[in-house]
């Protein structure tokens, strides 16, 4: 598998049905769908680790959260639900929140749905 300048493999195409559930396809998978968000401001060179805040690292607004939650859907189907997620949520927390917490969210949501 080919990797771009910040070394990470780019997401698998949407909706495909057998994603990796393991925490680094997990994070090349969200990095992915960011860049393309970030494409479109001219933001696609950002670094985007675990701990990379969407907030204040990426820029990004609440709009760009609704985007991203669209992506997520149309990549995991509906055994991500990062509506609730971020539901849960206090604002600080919000605001707060890092690429590694959305990481470990969506890993355990697949594996949820895997055993059960």
């Amino acid at each position: 598998m080919t990797t771009d300048a910040t070394r990470f493999a780019p997401a698998q195409p949407h909706g495909t049905a057998h994603a990796g559930t393991g925490p680094g396809e997990v994070l090349a998978d969200i990095a992915g769908m960011l860049r393309e968000l970030l494409e479109e401001y001219g933001f696609d060179e950002a670094e985007i680790g675990r701990e990379t805040t969407f907030h204040d690292d990426l820029e990004l607004e609440s709009i760009d959260l609704v985007t991203l939650s669209g992506s997520l859907r149309e990549h995991y189907g509906d055994r991500v639900n990062f509506a609730e997620f971020v539901a849960d949520l206090e604002l600080d927390e919000i605001i707060a929140l890092t690429v590694g917490q959305l990481v470990d969210f969506v890993v355990a949501s697949l594996r949820a749905t895997e055993e059960g």
